[in-house]
């Protein structure tokens, strides 16, 4: 039996809000963009580098510009 490719890491560009951080992760992990968004809303409340690591993701996640 043979699986498709996941998708490689890749801010995503036609779904996203800012940077397109968390909807390419969303679609490289199979999960809801929606839901991977929630939760990052909501840890930013929460101690720790949540806002820097999505800087740092926006700097070193290469764009996917396939489409």
């Amino acid at each position: 039996m043979t699986y498709p490719a996941p998708h490689r890491l890749a801010r995503d560009t036609r779904n996203r809000v800012i940077a397109g951080v968390c909807s390419g992760i969303a679609r490289r992990y199979g999960i809801s963009t929606g839901a991977l968004r929630l939760a990052f809303v909501i840890s930013c409340v929460l101690p720790g580098p949540q806002f820097v690591a999505y800087l740092v993701l926006w700097v070193l996640m290469p764009r996917d510009d396939r489409f």
